[in-house]
């Protein structure tokens, strides 16, 4: 699965960790997050992250 980057903060985020405190488990893909998912570094939705 592939990584996204936060084109503002460079927060990483990698699908094998997922995002726990935001309920996005470990193996949940960029494109399987909510709409409503923001990076937990910065706030800023999903359109501000592109793949590495």
């Amino acid at each position: 699965m592939q990584k996204y980057v936060c084109t503002i903060c460079q927060y990483v985020y990698d699908p094998e960790k997922g995002d726990p405190e935001s309920g996005a488990k470990p193996g949940t893909s960029f494109e399987s997050l909510p709409e409503s998912w923001v990076c937990p570094e910065c706030g800023v939705g999903k359109d501000k992250f592109e793949p590495i």
